[in-house]
């Protein structure tokens, strides 16, 4: 099987160039003031001026206000825009920005799914387990997104063990709450794909 991987939270050049050179299909900027990861939009704008084409930008929130949204999609035009369910069903989005639900395992999950959706422990960037088989059961629906705890060291498990579309990282490839460490985005991305090339579809 293929995942898809995002490195979420990057906040230098450093960590960026290490994602892209990986091979992660993702990047993550996270614009919420109370996280460690928190990037003015101009900034966020000036690290993405790296990523490649193929690479997907994703603005991360939770209850952004609109006129931040409005800032963002200006400054850094991403390709996704992550964040809650509930966030995402009141803000004015460009038709071409892609959206990613966020649903969490302490809080129920609407009759239908979308297409694609993000799963992950109660709170985002806190290294907290998802509930991996809840998880699975829910990416037999959907392109599920795992995240919530992820590491180098247990994608491997997640991955068997779920099946899911994708991986989402942050905390766990940090060298310090905020900083991420290149070797270990490096190595999460090479375990990520070696589990899923042993999977059998």
């Amino acid at each position: 099987m293929n995942v898809y991987v995002k490195i979420c939270g990057i906040t230098c050049p450093e960590a960026l160039e290490a994602a892209v050179q990986a091979g992660a299909d993702a990047v993550g900027f996270v614009f919420h003031e109370a996280s460690p990861r928190n990037l003015t939009p101009g900034a966020a704008a000036a690290l993405a001026a790296g990523v490649p084409s193929g690479v997907h930008k994703v603005a991360v929130t939770l209850h952004p206000a609109q006129s931040l949204v409005n800032d963002v999609v200006d400054a850094l035009a991403p390709d996704v825009w992550q964040s809650d369910a509930v966030d995402l069903a009141s803000l004015v989005l460009p038709a071409d920005v892609e959206r990613w639900p966020v649903y969490r395992a302490d809080a129920p999950l609407p009759g239908v799914l979308p297409v694609r959706l993000l799963f992950e422990g109660a709170r985002s960037g806190a290294g907290e387990l998802a509930d991996w088989s809840g998880a699975a059961r829910i990416a037999r629906r959907a392109e599920l997104i795992l995240g919530g705890g992820l590491t180098p060291e247990n994608v491997h498990a997640a991955i068997t063990t779920v099946r899911p579309f994708g991986v989402d990282v942050s905390s766990g490839v940090e060298a310090a709450r905020g900083r991420k460490d290149p070797r270990r985005i490096m190595e999460f991305v090479a375990a990520a794909r070696e589990a899923a090339a042993g999977v059998k579809t």
